[in-house]
């Protein structure tokens, strides 16, 4: 007598032709998303310092990338003279302005403060007359009364500083002031 002997019937032969597809797309298309979040700096990689943007200037005298210091951009606050070496300069000339509303004139001398390695000083220097205008500009637009006052000074500095920082990034693509000060002050 013969024995047939039957084939046990496969399992899950449906389940293994849906699933095997199902999970390459699964897998191809999260590559694919992860790669886009990559190349969008979105994981990974994040923004690229720029090798031509001056350094942070340690007490010792090392330099950093901003990015290493913890620095986003020019900061404020006192609490970085702790970390970082200042170095104060000079702008050469003063400055001579009349005053919103034909009220008078302002003179004044400044001193500008930065963080920054030797990039920040030559760029105030190669970009002294944009800067200078700048400063001018934002003096004018002040009125008598306001400079009167230290809150109207303190205005005056954040406004400088604004203005300042704005001509180096226009000019050079960076800023680095972190603040201005007078020298000397008058206003007639």
């Amino acid at each position: 007598m013969a024995e047939t002997e039957k084939e046990p019937k496969k399992k899950g032969g449906m389940v293994k032709k849906l699933l095997i597809p199902l999970v390459a797309v699964l897998v191809l298309g999260g590559g694919g998303a992860a790669a886009g979040f990559f190349a969008a700096g979105m994981i990974g990689g994040g923004e690229h310092e720029d090798p031509n943007a001056p350094k942070v200037v340690l007490k010792d005298g090392t330099t950093v990338s901003a990015k290493a210091a913890g620095l986003k951009q020019v900061a404020s606050g006192s609490h970085l003279d702790a970390k970082f070496k200042v170095t104060y300069l000079p702008i050469e000339e003063p400055f001579t302005a009349n005053l919103r509303g034909g009220g008078g004139f302002a003179q004044m001398s400044l001193a500008v403060s930065t963080y920054f390695d030797e990039k920040v000083p030559a760029a105030l220097t190669e970009h002294n007359i944009a800067i200078r205008s700048a400063i001018l500009m934002a003096i004018s637009d002040f009125d008598p009364i306001q400079l009167e006052t230290i809150e109207g000074k303190e205005q005056l500095k954040g406004q400088l500083k604004k203005v300042i920082n704005d001509v180096l990034v226009d000019k050079t693509g960076f800023a680095g002031v972190e603040d201005v000060y007078f020298t000397s002050f008058v206003v007639q």
